[in-house]
C-alpha cells in the first residue's frame, strides 16, 4: 500500500482516513494494536479537519529509513485561538469531549501543529515502528 491522500468533506471520509492509516500502518509492521492507535489518531485529526476547520486535506506517509508512519491535517479554517488550551485534556470549542489532539499526542510518539489565525491549521503526527 503506498501514501494517502484524502480530501475530508464528510463523516464518511474521516471513516476512510482511519481505515486507510491503519491499513498502511499494518502494511509496514506495526502490530494490531499499534496499528489501531494509527487509526484512532487518524480520526481525531481528520475529525478535526472537518469539525473545525470546514473540511480540508488528509496525507498519511510511510517514513523511511526507520520505519515509522506520518499523519497530516491540514485546513484553511479559522485556526487554533490557544494552542496550549487546545492542548489541555478535557478544553472543547465544540462541547465534545475535548480529547482529540491530546488524545493524538498519546496515541503517537511526535506532534507538530502550525496554526495562523483566519489562514488554518496543519498537525503532523508520527509514529515508529518499534
Amino acid at each position: 500500500m503506498s501514501d494517502i491522500l484524502l480530501l475530508i468533506e464528510s463523516e464518511s471520509d474521516i471513516a476512510q482516513a482511519a481505515r486507510c492509516s491503519r491499513m498502511l500502518a499494518e502494511s509496514i509492521g506495526f502490530n494490531q494494536v499499534e496499528s489501531c492507535y494509527v487509526a484512532t489518531a487518524a480520526s481525531e485529526l481528520a475529525a478535526n479537519t472537518l469539525f473545525h476547520g470546514g473540511g480540508g486535506m488528509f496525507e498519511a506517509h510511510v517514513l523511511i529509513p526507520k520505519p515509522g508512519i506520518e499523519l497530516i491535517s491540514s485546513d484553511n479554517g479559522p485556526g487554533i485561538k490557544d494552542l496550549n488550551l487546545a492542548m489541555r485534556e478535557g478544553y472543547s470549542t465544540t462541547g465534545s469531549l475535548g480529547c482529540g489532539l491530546p488524545g493524538a499526542l498519546r496515541l503517537m510518539d511526535e506532534m507538530f501543529i502550525l496554526t495562523q489565525l483566519g489562514e488554518g491549521t496543519s498537525v503532523c503526527v508520527r509514529k515508529w515502528c518499534k
